[in-house]
């Protein structure tokens, strides 16, 4: 077998604040063993080493007791790799698979008994403008919506403001949860006030529609991300009860790496009332995750 080159996964400090139990990362990556689950695309971005051992040492550096895994690009619509870490994870873990409409329905049903609870769609596009070999679009969404009804899978989304302005008023009627990827991926050079991004809250706000916050992926401010703050507070105005938090580790593209211990803090310094803090971080998750309560 061809090995696969890799660099090593970032570490995580502990935020300054300890999370309330039950609290979830609701949105990061886990990729190899790549002996066992080698990519099945060529990748547009260096493959970190972010096994399911470092995965859960990077939770227990953060205080987060769940986690959800969402299928990265390279392993296209095969989430064997996400799969693993699941059944390693004593319940702690959910995962967001990719699948095309030729996906048969044992299928399904074997990945949500392995722990999947949804599917991720993408139109984002890379660097040259193209979608990101793997990755599975909207007018597949369209086929398998039906299908995802019927055995209770919300659909993630991930596309920038500007298209799901126009793709949200269709894709609600599909009927079943949508979750908004990376903050909708607005330009936060814009603003809150950014027509397509005033166009998503609109739709948010009246839809069973989610969102996760991960400033990371929007600001181009780091470290201190100041030009996304205002985007996450909208999200949160819009719907407290339909927000989760998500670090996106291991942060693939993005360098430097961001401490996700950091952006735990700027979360919780951000968003300084406790009840809304337990809701994004725990209670949300646990409903649209089906972690059930917290003992």
């Amino acid at each position: 077998m061809t090995s696969v080159a890799t660099i090593p996964a970032p570490a995580a400090s502990a935020p300054r604040l300890r999370l309330p139990p039950g609290a979830c990362d609701a949105h990061s990556h886990v990729f190899g063993p790549f002996d066992r689950f080698p990519p099945h695309q060529a990748s547009v971005y260096a493959l970190p080493d972010a096994s399911p051992d470092v995965h859960a040492a990077v939770r227990a550096a953060l205080g987060v007791t769940r986690g959800v895994l969402v299928q990265p690009a390279p392993y296209a619509d095969d989430p064997s790799a996400i799969l693993n870490a699941l059944s390693k994870s004593e319940g702690a873990l959910r995962g967001i698979a990719v699948a095309t409409a030729r996906v048969t329905d044992q299928t399904i049903q074997d990945w949500i008994a392995g722990g999947i609870v949804g599917l991720r769609f993408a139109e984002m596009r890379t660097p040259a403008g193209g979608r990101y070999p793997g990755s599975v679009g909207f007018d597949e969404l369209r086929q398998l919506a039906p299908r995802m009804r019927r055995f209770g899978l919300h659909a993630q989304l991930w596309a920038d403001a500007a298209t799901l302005a126009a793709e949200l008023p269709d894709l609600v009627h599909l009927g079943i949860p949508l979750v908004v990827d990376h903050m909708g991926c607005p330009a936060p050079e814009r603003g809150a006030d950014d027509p397509s991004f005033a166009a998503v809250l609109k739709v948010i706000r009246s839809e069973n529609i989610w969102a996760k916050l991960s400033i990371c992926r929007v600001s181009k401010s780091a470290p201190d991300y100041s030009d996304a703050l205002a985007l996450q507070a909208a999200l949160i105005d819009a719907a407290p009860d339909r927000c989760v938090w998500g670090s996106d580790w291991p942060y693939v593209r993005l360098s430097p790496a961001p401490d996700a211990g950091k952006l735990l803090d700027l979360f919780l310094d951000s968003t300084p009332d406790n009840s809304t803090r337990r809701r994004i971080l725990v209670d949300n998750p646990a409903q649209l995750y089906n972690f059930g309560d917290e003992k």
